[in-house]
């Protein structure tokens, strides 16, 4: 079986693994997560990634939150006349972006990571920089496309290496955007209560796309959703 979640931003480790219980996932099945695991909540996500890093059949898809954090990994660098030498004025704007969308808390639990084991964060760092930007996979009877925020600049004759990664990453689809005819886009990033308080905490299904973004950062439990009948799992 397949499964998607999304955006859980801090949401607690063990929590989350009685949510797989809850949903009977075993080895045999394979789980997305569509970016943010990161920022704003409890220790910001690390435990999650240090525990996904251990995972064969859990894939982290990037997350604009995770693109954040690699554009300011340079604050883990040693400090030296050189490194300070090389923060520009470009390095501190993301930085000063990165924590004001909720990198605080993320940034404070790596550097505790690091300070009891130094290559923690390094391992994280690289499992970030390798984590796709979309998958495509098949279950049920239909084809899927996994990605963080769903599509900017989309066109149906358009090819994928044509998007750039912020296209990925950055799009706030509206209600009556389509995308593929024979594909499901599957994303997360926009909390489905942005389309209105009906649809608040609740997973949005439309003829070319899900949204399952349900807003754990305002306070909602996440969906886990299964993509070969659609059925959802949640406390």
């Amino acid at each position: 079986m397949t499964y998607v979640i999304s955006d859980l931003h801090g949401y607690p480790l063990e929590k989350f693994k009685k949510l797989l219980e809850k949903a009977e996932f075993s080895d045999d099945d394979f789980l997305y997560i569509l970016g943010d695991v990161i920022d704003r909540n409890s220790d910001g996500g690390v435990e999650m990634l240090c525990w996904l890093l251990e995972q064969p059949n859990i894939q982290l898809i990037l997350g604009n939150h995770e693109a954040m954090l690699l554009s300011c990994e340079f604050v883990f660098n040693e400090i030296t006349d050189e490194s300070i030498g090389e923060i520009t004025n470009e390095k501190i704007e993301l930085l000063n972006n990165y924590l004001l969308n909720g990198g605080n808390v993320t940034l404070k639990a790596l550097k505790d990571l690091k300070e009891s084991s130094p290559t923690a964060v390094s391992d994280i760092l690289d499992y970030l920089h390798n984590a796709p930007l979309y998958e495509a996979v098949s279950a049920g009877e239909n084809d899927f496309f996994l990605v963080h925020s769903g599509m900017d600049n989309f066109d149906k004759g358009k090819k994928l290496p044509q998007y750039s990664s912020d296209d990925f990453l950055w799009a706030w689809p509206k209600i009556d955007d389509e995308y593929f005819d024979d594909i499901i886009t599957v994303f997360g990033h926009t909390p489905t209560l942005c389309y209105g308080d009906e649809y608040n905490g609740k997973i949005i299904k439309t003829k070319t796309w899900i949204d399952i973004d349900i807003g754990v950062s305002a306070g909602n439990e996440p969906i886990l959703l299964r993509l070969d009948d659609y059925k959802e799992f949640q406390f």
